[in-house]
């Protein structure tokens, strides 16, 4: 069975080109400058990813275990909400709940890449 991983530049375009797309879709929770803020909050969003959310995830175990996963998500948002700051006025959200809801829905894609891509 042949497993292939993205490469962080294959998820990197990924993200900016799901960002960009979220943002034309919610543009009520989401603003996304242009596609250069996109890619660099992509790049953020990435580096966040290797080296905050596995301190976060740690952190958050006993919550993530007492519900049964679900904090996860929670996680996950808080990391984007962390990318929007980082960056700056250009990729913004509105609220926090618009950073769940960005999270699940980019989570879920993600999900269905990666699988569809490792057969």
């Amino acid at each position: 069975m042949k497993i292939t991983r993205f490469s962080f530049w294959q998820r990197l375009i990924i993200n900016t080109i799901m960002l960009l797309a979220l943002a034309g879709l919610f543009s009520q929770g989401l603003y996304v400058q242009n596609i250069w803020t996109a890619f660099l909050a992509s790049i953020v969003l990435g580096i966040l990813n290797i080296f905050v959310k596995p301190i976060l995830q740690i952190l958050s175990l006993p919550l993530t275990f007492f519900t049964f996963g679900l904090f996860s998500f929670v996680v996950n948002a808080f990391v984007l909400w962390l990318t929007s700051w980082f960056v700056g006025p250009g990729f913004q959200f509105t609220s926090f709940g618009w950073a769940f809801l960005i999270s699940l829905i980019m989570s879920f894609i993600n999900a269905i890449l990666s699988d569809y891509f490792s057969r």
